[in-house]
């Protein structure tokens, strides 16, 4: 492990108390394991709190009278902005640093959702869940985790990429059946009470312990040298971002990654992760039961995804997409054709869980590889923010579809079939970078 001591002008901060456990932990641990910790905590938070109005459909809908189009509105809301936020949050964490970006966004989801067991009408779910929590899970989307791996990680990149990938299934696993009991027997409002509390409880701890690179600690990159350490961008955040776009946006490979992602969205977070307690509720499964199967999903995924971090390393990315787009529309397909039966959704559960996010770790291979370390944080923030249009458009749409028709049907067949050809488009990505589209050298 190479040890340095860092400059004054080292890229990024530290706490002390990060400093001095940095130095005592050298030697046995590098100390970005500790910020992966930290990154895995605030996305498995983010994930619970992005998983709450999964669980509020039919709770708000029997308390305030409220139909499903309306609250899904306000989810589609929040799911764009979301990914939208991405590509601004990793051009933030390279202008300011990561632990401020953090803890701007965890402090602005735990005033938010605790507040929200105030609303009364739909304007507000508009303002808290759909505007103020989607710009908080914003700035600590999956650009966090793309930033810490390309920043202190050469060696196991696509294994901790996996690893805080899995940090949303865990979080599903984690909060889901907790949060569908508490607003059965205490009501809508426990929801937003927890999740605010558990974003609340990480503040100090990211405070004191999270750098903002591996140099404001004395380090190099785990596996690494100083030279690997990537330079600070100076600065707009916004200008920052919106220059990465231009450069990326001249690559056909940048549109097949950002139309992948989309699909990828539209059917997972958008039509599964909101709509799947609701469309089980309409067969008479309870909602307590109903997030139990979201909760299996989610441990079948930390798996997969996992696992699919582990082979972006060792096999060709395109492939792995490939399969994982083709099994997952074929499962989606499967779903109504299941009867609801617990033997049916726990096959369902099982086949769709081990590739519910397992497209991230390949993806973020695939715009590493495309566009390099530096612009790559910012790139997979502009196809994350494909993957959140995709499933805003999801989540609003299938509450119209559900409205009109009464049925989850239609929803479920559109996205099996947008999947099974995405899974054909993602062969035509090309890996090699192309010099045209990288940061111009400092």
């Amino acid at each position: 492990m190479t040890d340095v001591t860092a400059p004054k002008n080292s890229f990024g901060s530290a706490p002390s108390l990060a400093r001095h456990l940095a130095r005592q932990v050298n030697g046995r641990m590098h100390y970005g394991w500790v910020a992966a910790a930290l990154a895995f905590a605030t996305l498995l938070v983010g994930a619970g709190v992005r998983a709450a109005p999964g669980v509020l459909f039919v709770p708000l809908e029997q308390a305030l009278g409220w139909d499903r189009a309306t609250i899904a509105a306000a989810v589609s809301l929040n799911i764009f902005l979301y990914g939208f936020m991405g590509p601004f949050a990793a051009a933030l964490m390279q202008a300011v640093g990561v632990r401020r970006t953090i803890l701007t966004g965890l402090g602005l989801l735990a005033v938010t959702t605790i507040t929200s067991t105030l609303m009364t009408r739909p304007w507000q779910m508009m303002l808290s869940w759909g505007l103020l929590v989607g710009l908080g899970t914003g700035l600590t989307s999956m650009t966090l985790a793309a930033t810490v791996v390309n920043r202190w990680f050469i060696k196991q990149r696509g294994l901790v990429m996996g690893l805080l990938t899995a940090s949303s299934a865990t979080g599903q696993l984690v909060f889901l059946p907790g949060m569908a009991a508490l607003a059965t027997h205490f009501g809508w409002q426990a929801v937003g009470l927890t999740v605010g509390a558990a974003a609340l409880a990480l503040v100090p701890l990211v405070g004191l312990l999270l750098p903002d690179s591996p140099r404001a600690v004395g380090l190099a990159p785990l596996g690494g040298t100083l030279e690997d350490e990537l330079p600070q961008s100076s600065g707009n955040p916004i200008v920052i971002a919106f220059t990465t776009l231009g450069r990326a946006s001249k690559s056909v490979d940048f549109w097949l990654l950002f139309g992948s992602f989309f699909v990828c969205g539209l059917s997972t977070n958008g039509l599964i992760g909101t709509h799947l307690i609701s469309a089980c509720f309409d067969q008479g499964i309870p909602e307590v039961a109903a997030a139990s199967l979201l909760a299996l999903m989610g441990l079948f995924d930390l798996v997969g995804t996992t696992g699919s971090g582990w082979l972006s390393d060792r096999v060709d990315s395109r492939k792995l997409l490939f399969w994982y787009y083709g099994l997952r529309g074929l499962s989606l397909f499967y779903l109504p054709l299941s009867g609801f039966s617990l033997y049916g959704l726990s096959i369902f559960a099982a086949f769709y869980g081990l590739d519910w996010i397992a497209t991230v770790p390949p993806t973020v291979r695939l715009v590493t590889d495309r566009f390099g370390r530096r612009d790559a944080p910012v790139v997979f923030g502009w196809v994350g923010a494909g993957h959140q249009m995709g499933a805003a458009l999801a989540a609003y749409g299938t509450g119209i579809i559900r409205t009109e028709w009464g049925s989850y049907f239609p929803a479920f067949q559109v996205a099996g079939l947008a999947c099974v050809l995405t899974a054909i488009m993602v062969l035509f990505i090309n890996r090699r970078r192309n010099t045209a589209t990288l940061a111009p050298a400092e």
